[in-house]
Formats: C-alpha cells, structure tokens, sequence
C-alpha cells in the first residue's frame, strides 16, 4: 500500500507512526492493557494518531502510585521520542533529544502529552518529597529537575532498545493506509486502522519485554540537588 501514497504523505505518516507505536511499545513493555492504533494523514500532510492504552490499574500503596506515575510519564515521553528515530535501516537508532523536546513543546498534537507529563511530575515529587517547602523555589527546580532527567532518561533506552521492533510495527501501519472515498468531494485523506486483536498477533508485539519502573525516592532526588 505504501507504493501509492505520495511519496511526502508517506514521509509524514512514516514519523506520526513512529510517534504512535512508540506511545504503544513503551505501555505495552511497562504494564497497560493496550488496544488499537489508528493513523489518518491527508494529502496537504494535516494528520491524527492514537494509541489505545487502558490506565485503570489496581493501586494497593504509595508505591505502586508512584510507580503508575513515572510509567505514564514514560508512555507520554515515547511517542516524541520514538518520532526522531531514523527511518533509513542503515542510521544508528538514537532519539534526538533536541527534537524530541521541540515535538513535545511544538504545536503538532504533541504538546497535549507535555501538559500531562508536567502535571503529572509535580504530582509524582510532591508524593516523594511531601517534607518540601512550598517557599524553596530552587530545591523544587531541581528536584523536578532531577526526576524529570531520570524518566527521560529510562525512556530513551527503552525507545533505543526497542527501536527495531518500533519502526517494524510503524511500517505495519503505514503498510495498512488506504485512500478514504469521501461523499461529495474529492478523497484526501489516508486512513488505518489496527485493532488490538491484529496487533497481538504480530511476533513483533508478542516479543516486546515485560520492563520495570525505577521509581523516585525524595532523598535520592535531594543527594543529586546537593
């Protein structure tokens, strides 16, 4: 399918699905329930993706919240992640923290996930450091800091290690897009969907790791301030 696609479309719908099974690979490896991933990308290059990815857990302690947090931080950190990988088999498989950072921060979907992440950090440190004062402006920079390095840090390497597996389940997708016909006018939009049930059939999806989260403790967080 990927033959009739404009060769730009093909480029653009090649990134956003890299982007959505990073978001994917990333969840599945730490732990969600995961569902379908659907990618529409028009001719003048306007797109949409999604990941379907199930948030309800059982949460027994303040460990295991803690946990929940840094994973979907993780899982909102992959897909920009996950967009900077190379498409060229022969390129090394290293995320582009530079570009990364401006998808999360850009104004192409990708900023809804940074929203989340930066909420959902202040969440995880105020669990981790709940002795912290409100007024030491600086202290809290930093331990946000410090968190926020370390997620990103789990994350790229999973991204990296998993980089092959990612850009085999982008393809897939990508692979799958057909032209919708459109009532009253001209068809313009490329469009797939790939339910949970395929997905779960793919070897690709079946060797994806079972990985653990490393979760904050406020004194490490206040070792690396000092």
């Amino acid at each position: 399918m990927t033959t009739k696609l404009p060769a730009v479309v093909r480029d653009r719908a090649l990134q956003i699905a890299h982007h959505e099974m990073g978001h994917y690979v990333v969840a599945r490896a730490l732990g969600f329930e995961t569902g379908g991933v659907t990618l529409t990308v028009t001719k003048d290059l306007r797109h949409h993706g999604g990941a379907s990815i199930t948030l309800v857990r059982p949460l027994s302690s303040m460990e295991a919240m803690k946990e929940h947090l840094e994973a979907r931080m993780m899982v909102l950190l992959a897909g920009a992640m996950a967009q900077t990988l190379p498409s060229k088999p022969s390129a090394a498989k290293r995320v582009d923290k530079r570009k990364a950072t401006a998808i999360l921060k850009g104004g192409e979907g990708a900023e809804q996930d940074y929203a989340k992440i930066r909420e959902l950090q202040h969440l995880l440190r105020n669990i981790a450091c709940p002795d912290t004062d409100p007024a030491s402006a600086e202290r809290i920079a930093a331990e946000l800091k410090a968190m926020t390095d370390r997620v990103w840090g789990r994350t790229q390497t999973i991204i990296e290690d998993q980089a092959g597996t990612i850009a085999e389940l982008a393809m897939a997708l990508v692979d799958g897009m057909v032209l919708v016909e459109q009532w009253g006018r001209a068809a313009d939009t490329y469009e797939v969907v790939l339910t949970g049930q395929i997905l779960e059939r793919l070897r690709a999806v079946q060797a994806i790791p079972s990985l653990s989260v490393w979760t904050d403790r406020c004194s490490d967080v206040v070792q690396h301030w000092k």
